[in-house]
């Protein structure tokens, strides 16, 4: 609570005209938003788990940034995390990177029922990497305040195999839908890239950030409007550097150094578009013509399908790039997960059973052993009272003995008196 002067002033800054319909209305929204959990499992490398926290930055913002793992829950099965962890926090996607002897693996699975892929990382780069040789690195502050656009490439049509389809359908559905009528332009600032290489079976994925030049003007002056102001030093006036030459009519002396062309300035005209809404940089206002340009944010990674599993990682493949089974061979594999499945649930309903059943038990000596206390309560309270009953009664017949004794004296003293007055009459 702020304070005004000596005075604390309460301010309330969430007041809306109506709350509730509010509250509501976000709730429906937010529930259709994709979320992703990205984790790691076992023990890796620094290069990946680099490559982790990378692969949260690029899933920003409806993502787990700073998640950190317990080192109990990295053995975990996918079921037990999508239990546990996953959806308490309304997660729709769990990415599960871990590392072997000789491989890198990569686990996306939906949450809660499947299905759960398994790729393995044939190459990738992490986001220095991919920075350190680039010679003039994209930057900016809300980039990744909203989700990138997604882009897959030579995924085939609906010809496609079904494992093709699957992976297409699950990266577009790991970020959130585009509604074109509503979506602004300022918020179109990432891209993901997903290229499918047919014949080797290889995914590729590529981060990109869009980037907006201004076009229509000449270069020097655009420096000029994105604040790239020029080294002037050696120049007598602004006009030498904007027109290349001195009022002689000489060669300005840094005129051929500072207008040459950069490798982040495009000048391909098929790049050039008019924007219909203001967009990100200086010079990008409304109906205006600027050149567009993708570069690169990183992570790199190539990554190859191996197979496709009922659920959470059940077992039950659907498909494996590897092994070809027989039908026969499938249906005997079908059966004998659909068996396992069934008995680990019979052994579950024992095990509620059994639980409940000594639950049962404890509770019931645990009453037994209150009411056996409350009984041994109870009989010494009656004892008390019995014992106070019979002190109140021996404590009454002494009185009435000593009244009576009194009694007896005060009538054995009038007696005397009587035979006293009697013997004086008689002398």
């Amino acid at each position: 609570m702020p304070r005004v002067g000596n005075r604390r002033k309460k301010r309330r800054t969430h007041v809306v005209d109506n709350e509730t319909a509010q509250s509501a209305l976000i709730s429906n929204e937010t529930l259709k938003v994709p979320k992703s959990l990205i984790v790691r499992r076992g023990k890796v490398e620094s290069e990946v788990s680099q490559l982790v926290d990378d692969f949260r930055k690029l899933m920003l913002p409806y993502t787990a940034l700073n998640f950190k793992e317990d080192a109990r829950n990295r053995k975990h099965t996918l079921s037990t995390y999508a239990k546990e962890l996953a959806m308490p926090m309304g997660v729709s996607h769990i990415l599960a990177i871990s590392q072997n002897l000789e491989h890198v693996n990569l686990r996306l699975a939906r949450v809660p029922e499947g299905p759960t892929m398994t790729f393995r990382v044939t190459q990738f780069s992490l986001m220095k990497n991919v920075v350190a040789v680039q010679r003039r690195p994209y930057t900016s502050k809300g980039i990744y305040q909203h989700s990138p656009i997604v882009v897959t490439n030579n995924f085939g049509d609906a010809n496609a195999p079904p494992h093709v389809k699957l992976m297409r359908i699950t990266f577009q559905n790991m970020f959130p839908a585009i509604n074109v009528a509503d979506i602004k332009l300022n918020q179109c600032r990432r891209v993901v890239l997903f290229n499918f290489m047919e014949e080797e079976g290889i995914v590729e994925m590529r981060h990109y950030a869009i980037k907006a030049t201004p076009t229509g003007v000449d270069r020097k002056v655009r420096r000029i409007v994105q604040n790239k102001l020029p080294n002037l030093k050696r120049l007598n006036d602004i006009a030498d550097y904007i027109t290349g030459t001195t009022l002689s009519g000489n060669i300005a002396p840094s005129a051929s150094t500072i207008g040459n062309v950069s490798d982040s300035e495009p000048e391909d005209e098929t790049s050039h578009v008019v924007l219909a809404q203001k967009f990100s940089g200086k010079g990008n206002g409304k109906q205006q013509k600027s050149a567009l340009k993708l570069v690169e944010l990183g992570p790199r990674i190539s990554m190859k399908m191996l197979k496709v599993e009922r659920g959470m990682g059940m077992g039950d493949v659907m498909y494996h790039a590897l092994i070809t089974k027989t039908p026969e061979e499938v249906r005997e594999l079908k059966e004998r997960k659909e068996k396992e499945i069934n008995l680990k649930k019979q052994r579950r309903d024992t095990q509620d059973r059994n639980v409940e059943k000594k639950r049962k038990a404890k509770e019931e000596k645990l009453s037994t052993k209150r009411q056996r206390k409350e009984d041994r309560q109870r009989a010494a309270m009656d004892a008390l009272r019995n014992e106070t009953t019979k002190t109140n009664s021996s404590s009454d017949d002494s009185d009435n003995t000593s009244e009576n004794e009194g009694a007896d004296s005060d009538d054995n003293s009038s007696s005397d008196d009587d035979e006293d007055e009697s013997d004086d009459a008689s002398s």
